[in-house]
């Protein structure tokens, strides 16, 4: 019956002359190592298109989804991650494995007469295989993939007069968005596989109508295909899968933040395959208009001497032209990316781009991770209302040039004290019970980290903390500092004001009714009000809805009143609502923290009454 079904099957496909003549396929001067290249390409492509479907089945391309999606895949999907590895670190073998395949072409003469054609069609694959490259690096809809690619497209204007259209159609439209993302997926999950697939087919029926191309004396009697060449081949392809899977343990497939036009990303780079084309056009030659040549003109007589070889090597002087030529351009594209990978080991600001891209990658993650999860506007919108993450920038902002955070300005880089001096205090535990007793101490108070500005040091505070704090009890310093710390309601100080909550209510109910520390002589409290105009009114002191309010508007008769210096960010519009809030946030330590159960969301910023007046 097997038999009956088989020979059917024969003589309606002739299946059994196609196997033999696959397997049994002459090999002159036997198997060789040198010619695993080809077969290695050819596995890479499918495994490729393997785990491209089934990556296919799970994402969803679009500019509110795709970051989404792949971190499903990445993290919740069984067997996701190595689904991905695999798919990422075999795309970079692929450009690896081409540049050995072209090399042994090359050299072994085997794109001469009669073979140029297949030669010819090598290279198309070539580009085919780095588009599909420059494609898939922005589906993860990430902040490196979004601006590399970014970066890689304006290239594209370089382009004499048709520049601009050809731009705006690849991306679709004048600005970067959902349309590039759907266009990037179309090419790449469509239109160069099914072309890939075309060249492939015709590549390997003229390589099979030629035969390989072998040098003469042969080293060794022929043989077939069938069984030597083939274990060759199948021992470099697991090879390769070795190598894919070393990277996958030891690196994994990277996902950045979610991408966000609104954030700049100074560490935006190509993927290493395409770097040395980055350091290529940063050369001064290239600079400003003569742009054209690095980006257009030298590729474009670069492929069309790489097109011209089979033309060329017909002569033996020509043979030697080609081989000298490849090696000079694979030693200057290696050149060029190490030139440029020490470039940027030498930025700092490089570093901190990378450093703080890390950052928000891991934080984004944590987030989508939290119980609450991802909201319905996408993941992008949890790094943009995460205090966490968006308050030291917006400190760096707005606040660094006076202000320091523990020494830095907020994201861990000290500012330059000549350039930007400090003049204000650092806010690093404000309100809590260690700042408090800092500014309370008289060998502290006029330091840099309190009231060391020029304008505040000779001020009455710090008069009166050298003055009169050393000759008070010390119990009733600490009853004073923990009943004003407590306002803040911080949230890395609720456990202990719980424990001292009696010593709190005691002191606070002192401090209304006699104050033998004599705060409120100049500071309202507890809906007492003082009768010293420019000092902070202590209800409520450094609590989320008291720095929301001071940040609104410094000078009011709640804080500093006109003598204040400090700018009013709400305002005068410096700042929204939004921004501010976030500032006060981070500043209190008010954020989720992975493995603590997620934290309700914060009432809306709003002005006291009296505020709102003015």
């Amino acid at each position: 019956m097997r038999k009956a079904l088989l020979d059917w099957l024969d003589d309606r496909t002739g299946y059994r002359a196609m196997v033999h003549s696959m397997l049994f396929e002459n090999i002159p001067g036997g198997s060789r190592w040198r010619y695993v290249w080809g077969s290695t390409l050819v596995f890479a492509f499918a495994v490729q298109v393997i785990t491209g479907f089934f990556l296919w089945a799970s994402y969803s391309p679009s500019s509110q989804t795709a970051w989404e999606s792949v971190y499903y895949i990445q993290y919740q999907m069984s067997g996701g991650a190595w689904l991905r590895g695999i798919h990422h670190f075999m795309a970079q073998a692929m450009i690896v494995l081409l540049a050995l395949h072209m090399l042994q072409i090359i050299i072994d003469g085997a794109y001469r007469a009669p073979r140029e054609v297949n030669f010819w069609i090598g290279l198309i694959l070539l580009n085919l295989v780095l588009g599909l490259s420059l494609t898939g690096y922005l589906l993860p809809w990430d902040q490196k993939g979004y601006w590399a690619t970014k970066v890689a497209t304006n290239i594209m204007l370089t382009v004499p007069l048709a520049g601009p259209s050809i731009q705006r159609i690849v991306v679709g439209g004048s600005a970067y968005g959902h349309h590039t993302l759907t266009r990037f997926f179309a090419l790449h999950a469509g239109l160069l596989p099914a072309l890939m697939i075309f060249f492939i087919i015709a590549h390997v029926y003229v390589f099979r109508r030629h035969g390989i191309k072998f040098k003469e004396p042969k080293r060794a009697p022929d043989t077939h295909f069938w069984v030597d060449q083939l274990l060759k081949d199948a021992i470099a392809c697991l090879a390769v899968l070795l190598v894919v899977i070393v990277l996958i343990i030891w690196r994994g497939a990277e996902l950045g933040a979610p991408a966000d036009p609104s954030e700049p990303y100074s560490a935006a780079r190509p993927e290493w395959y395409f770097l040395f084309l980055f350091q290529f056009l940063k050369l001064p030659t290239f600079a400003g208009e003569r742009e054209v040549l690095g980006a257009v003109v030298i590729p474009g007589l670069v492929m069309l001497i790489l097109f011209l070889m089979p033309i060329v090597g017909r002569w033996k002087l020509g043979h030697r032209f080609n081989v000298v030529f490849l090696f000079a351009l694979l030693a200057g594209v290696v050149i060029l990316t190490f030139r440029a990978v020490a470039e940027d080991r030498s930025k700092s600001d490089y570093h901190a781009a990378v450093t703080q891209a890390h950052k928000d990658a891991e934080r984004v993650k944590d987030l989508a991770n939290s119980p609450t999860g991802i909201p319905a506007t996408g993941a992008v919108s949890l790094l943009r209302e995460d205090a966490y993450t968006q308050g030291p920038k917006l400190f760096k902002a707005h606040c660094a040039s006076c202000h320091r955070f523990d020494g830095h300005d907020g994201l861990g880089f000290k500012p330059d004290p000549v350039k930007q001096p400090q003049t204000a205090s650092d806010l690093k535990g404000f309100g809590s019970r260690q700042w408090l007793a800092g500014i309370l101490d008289p060998n502290k108070v006029a330091t840099q980290n309190y009231l060391g500005a020029e304008k505040l040091k000779n001020g009455k505070m710090v008069k009166f903390v050298k003055k009169d704090v050393p000759d008070y009890d010390k119990n009733d310093l600490n009853k004073v500092i923990a009943a004003v710390s407590a306002e803040a309601q911080l949230p890395y100080q609720r456990q202990l004001d719980q424990s001292d909550a009696v010593l709190i209510k005691q002191r606070r109910a002192i401090l209304l009714k006699g104050d033998p520390i004599r705060c409120l002589d100049c500071h309202g409290f507890g809906g007492k009000e003082s009768d010293e105009a420019n000092t902070p009114n202590l209800t409520g002191y450094a609590s989320r809805q008291w720095l929301i309010d001071f940040l609104h508007d410094p000078g009011h008769e709640r804080f500093y009143g006109k003598k204040n210096e400090m700018p009013a960010f709400g305002k005068k519009k410096i700042l929204d609502e939004k921004s501010i809030a976030l500032i006060a946030d981070w500043l209190r330590g008010d954020w989720y923290e992975p493995n603590q159960p997620a934290a309700p969301p914060p009432p809306p910023a709003t002005m006291p009454a009296t505020t709102q007046a003015r």
